[in-house]
């Protein structure tokens, strides 16, 4: 293939996400977020990433606390993708957490050795040859997000650099969808670095297909999407939840439902939020609510303490497990939170915050009957008065889908079945 359609051929791998119609249908605020409505708004990121935060770089040579040369990669991109593989660096001797230059990694920013990026700025030369080669292959998307095409150019060949240099054992990731951990995959497979996936959270079937040497899974759902997806290259072992395992021990056992837990995400409109809290309050006296944001919302939701009885969790302070174990049921709309719940014995219910157009449940959780779903605000009290009825002991069985150990000798021991199959994997490539 010749040098300008391979280029064009991985960057369209890279930012494959990106081209999606779910992408694509994302509501208008949080899209914006991501990449900015007004063109040049979004040329002023492309010169504020190339002129702040790149040539910045070069200002800060990047000195790590740990030896990368020869260790077992954990590459992250996010807090949760740093929790997910924790447990592998306490395990696996040689093993170091790994990160993008300026990636942010929440409360474990320091406790990440981080890859140069200061040499991207030597392949900008090829955006323009980019963006022509994918606005012919997919039209008006290619200009609405050249700023996304901007800042994945590079990142191959950066990385690329450092699998020479460092000549890392092997990689392990928790995500295979962001651009910058795409690009590190395409590298190693061209290096002949293997990699591992290590699934952290409910996949969907607008994922990339499942490219890793070795690729270990929670469940079938998860291998069943990935199918749809493409063909699946390397190896799959499904391995139950590792993060879960400290917890599935502490299943709620409460007789009926007296805490409701409220998890919003992303996607969900803030007056449909508003609203929703103020109606379920007021019907349900009795109950005690906790409201929870996702770890990467920054919006503001002071207003929400006019209702003096709803108590808060801080996702960037209390990880998942700990806040569903202060409660009985949960509300929410597309998010794992409601798998995680199910587990812990949950009465789940499936609730949209808005109207937006992104797909409807996403996971396919309604579908597969692992939770209820509430249409409207009237349908979601009926839900939870029949929740308050509940004997809660068995919901936890509808996730046996989902996570493959459950019900078996192995349950709660997946953090040891995947060491376990890495060591064996790693043995194996020698």
């Amino acid at each position: 293939m010749p040098y300008l359609a391979q280029l064009v051929a991985r960057t369209r791998d890279i930012l494959q996400l990106r081209f999606t119609d779910l992408f694509a249908q994302l509501p208008p605020r949080m899209l914006g977020g991501i990449s900015p409505h007004n063109p040049l708004k979004r040329l002023a990121k492309v010169l504020g990433y190339a002129g702040l935060r790149l040539a910045g770089n070069l200002l800060r040579p990047v000195r790590n606390a740990e030896q990368l040369r020869g260790a077992i990669w954990l590459y992250v991109v996010s807090q949760n993708n740093y929790e997910a593989l924790d447990f592998i660096r306490q395990e696996l001797l040689g093993s170091v957490f790994v990160a993008g230059q300026s990636k942010q990694i929440g409360r474990y920013n320091a406790a990440v050795n981080r890859l140069s990026l200061r040499r991207k700025l030597l392949y900008y030369w090829q955006f323009p040859l980019v963006l022509a080669g994918l606005w012919r292959t997919e039209g008006g998307r290619a200009l609405r997000f050249f700023d996304l095409i901007f800042n994945a150019i590079g990142y191959y060949e950066v990385y690329g650099q450092a699998l020479r240099h460092y000549k890392p054992r092997a990689i392990i990731f928790a995500n295979d969808h962001n651009d910058d951990a795409r690009a590190l995959l395409l590298a190693a497979r061209a290096h002949g670095v293997p990699t591992a996936y290590v699934q952290h959270a409910s996949v969907s079937t607008y994922f990339p297909p499942l490219g890793f040497d070795l690729n270990l899974l929670e469940g079938q759902d998860a291998l069943d999407k990935y199918r749809q997806c493409g063909p699946i290259r390397g190896r799959v072992e499904l391995i139950g939840m590792p993060k879960a395992d400290a917890f599935l021990s502490q299943r709620n056992t409460e007789p009926a439902v007296r805490r409701v837990g409220i998890a919003a995400n992303l996607l969900d409109d803030t007056g449909a939020i508003r609203t929703a809290v103020a109606y379920v309050v007021q019907q349900f006296p009795a109950l005690t609510f906790t409201f929870r944001a996702h770890p990467g919302d920054t919006r503001d939701f002071s207003f929400l303490r006019q209702h003096s009885h709803l108590r808060f969790s801080d996702a960037r302070r209390e990880n998942v497990f700990e806040f569903l174990q202060q409660q009985d049921a949960l509300i929410a709309a597309d998010t794992s939170t409601h798998l995680e719940a199910t587990l812990l014995n949950l009465a789940s219910i499936y609730y949209r915050f808005g109207t937006h157009t992104v797909a409807d449940d996403y996971y396919g959780y309604v579908a597969r009957g692992l939770v209820e779903r509430a249409a409207n605000l009237p349908e979601l009290a009926a839900l939870l008065r029949k929740s308050q009825r509940y004997k809660l002991t068995d919901l936890y069985r509808r996730a046996a889908y989902y996570n493959a150990t459950l019900g078996t000798p192995d349950e709660g021991h997946s953090q040891t079945r995947v060491v376990r199959q890495l060591r064996e994997w790693l043995r194996n490539e020698g």
